[in-house]
C-alpha cells in the first residue's frame, strides 16, 4: 500500500488507498531504522545475565538507571574495550578469574558502560524530564499523556522533529 502525498501551505500529507491519511515521517526519528532486533536480543541477553548479584538475588532490570558515576563506567568500559581490541586482534581475553571472554560479552559490556554514561550525561545535562511537556504552553497535549510519561527536550536544531 503505497501512499500518495498531498502537500499543503506548511505540511506533507499521506494518503493510502484505504483514504486514511498521516503527515509525512520527514524530520522524525527513525528508531525502527536505527537499531537492529539482533543487537537489541544479545544486549538484553547479556544484561539479563548479569542481573544476578554476588548474593544469589536478581538485580531489577532498570537498577542501573538509578546512577553510577560516569567515572565508574569510564573504567569498565576501558577494560571491556581492551577485552574487544584483543579478541578482535586475534588473542585470547581473560577475566579476573580466569575466565576466557567472548567478544559478544567484550562488546556488550562496552555498549553496556557507552549507554550508562550517556544516560548520566544527558541526566546532569536535563534532557529528559518526566510528565514535562517540550511546549510547556501545550496544556491539551500534557493532558492527554500519563503523567508519568518520559518527555524528550528537543537539542537546538531539533524542534519540530
Amino acid at each position: 500500500m503505497t501512499p500518495e502525498f498531498e502537500t499543503g501551505a506548511s505540511v506533507t500529507t499521506r494518503k493510502f488507498e484505504t483514504g486514511a491519511t498521516r503527515d509525512t515521517d520527514k524530520g522524525k526519528l527513525d528508531y525502527e531504522g536505527f537499531f537492529s532486533p539482533l543487537v537489541l536480543e544479545e544486549r538484553a541477553r547479556y544484561m539479563h545475565k548479569h542481573r544476578e548479584q554476588s548474593d544469589g538475588q536478581y538485580r531489577e532490570s532498570d537498577n542501573w538507571q538509578k546512577g553510577i558515576p560516569r567515572k565508574d563506567y569510564m573504567k569498565s568500559a576501558w577494560r571491556h574495550f581492551k577485552d574487544w581490541w584483543t579478541l578482535h586482534r586475534g588473542y585470547r581475553a581473560v577475566d579476573r578469574d580466569g575466565n576466557t571472554v567472548e567478544i559478544k560479552e567484550a562488546i556488550c559490556a562496552l555498549m553496556f558502560n557507552a549507554e550508562g554514561y550517556l544516560h548520566e550525561l544527558l541526566r546532569e545535562e536535563g534532557a529528559y524530564s518526566l510528565g514535562r511537556e517540550r511546549d510547556a504552553g501545550n496544556a491539551q497535549a500534557a493532558a492527554s499523556r500519563p503523567p508519568s510519561s518520559l518527555q524528550f527536550e528537543p537539542r537546538p536544531g531539533e524542534e519540530g522533529c
